[in-house]
């Protein structure tokens, strides 16, 4: 059924947060379950360098290179037939607006995808400038960053302190301006998430930003319960009471877009 349905573009999400509608996005690192992903109803699905992690036992996001993004991603690219996909491009990728534009393209190219995905706040303003100026969607990552984890001192929620929550909504905004499509919030407070997604036009994904975005990302390995170690508090295994996988992402999806996840336990305050 996914293949006859239109395929998901970012005018397609556009249209849903002016009407109001939640859209679900959740991670893929090969083509099997990428097809089970794209069947169950995700609108994007995100190739993310969390494969470092999930995928290649890494500690962080950091060792993960552009050759295993283009790698996974056109492995993603050939399962999928509906999502919008999205992938990271990994760290120190773009440090340049000549390396930005070099690997994007690569991702695009040889990895299949559609938008890709960087870091940081207005310090990446021009490299997002560069890249959509020259037809390269981007989502724009803000709060909690894994790829600057050692600078942030850990895994932390970002915000809560006032003037670098005041920093997020200017760069949230700066950001947006320069032609970001989407923009991703990690591990920020529930209440100044929903608050920068109503002030910004274009969507907002959260993971472990409460309910108020625009849509929500999961890490596919947490939300079908095969996390090694302790499950992230913003996650919650869908696998519980389904009989398949992609029964559990349905349910993922079905949670996401009635709002009832992520839901309180899965919230910063």
């Amino acid at each position: 059924m996914a293949a006859m349905t239109p395929q998901i573009t970012i005018n397609t999400l556009r249209e849903m947060k002016i009407k109001g509608e939640k859209f679900a996005c959740l991670t893929a690192y090969d083509a099997s379950l990428a097809h089970v992903v794209d069947a169950a109803g995700v609108e994007v699905i995100l190739v993310g360098d969390s494969l470092g992690m999930v995928v290649q036992g890494h500690a962080s996001t950091l060792p993960v290179t552009m050759d295993d993004m283009v790698y996974h991603s056109a492995c993603v690219a050939r399962g999928r037939s509906r999502a919008l996909l999205m992938t990271d491009m990994p760290f120190m990728s773009y440090a340049t607006a000549e390396q930005a534009l070099h690997n994007a393209a690569r991702l695009m190219q040889e990895g299949g995808a559609h938008m890709v995905k960087l870091e940081g706040g207005a310090v990446q303003v021009d490299i997002v400038r560069q890249l959509t100026a020259r037809g390269i969607p981007v989502c724009a990552h803000l709060g909690l960053q894994p790829q600057s984890v050692h600078k942030l001192g850990g895994y932390r929620v970002q915000g809560r302190d006032a003037s670098v929550a005041q920093k997020m909504r200017e760069d949230a905004h700066a950001l947006q301006d320069a032609g970001a499509d989407i923009l991703l919030l990690e591990c920020v407070p529930a209440s100044l998430a929903e608050e920068i997604t109503k002030a910004v036009a274009v969507s907002v994904i959260g993971i472990g930003a409460g309910a108020g975005c625009d849509a929500q990302v999961l890490v596919l390995y947490d939300m079908l319960g095969v996390t090694v170690g302790k499950r992230p508090k913003f996650s919650r295994d869908f696998m519980q009471g389904q009989p398949t996988i992609q029964a559990a992402i349905e349910a993922y999806v079905h949670a996401v877009k009635n709002g009832s996840f992520p839901a309180a336990e899965h919230t910063f305050s």
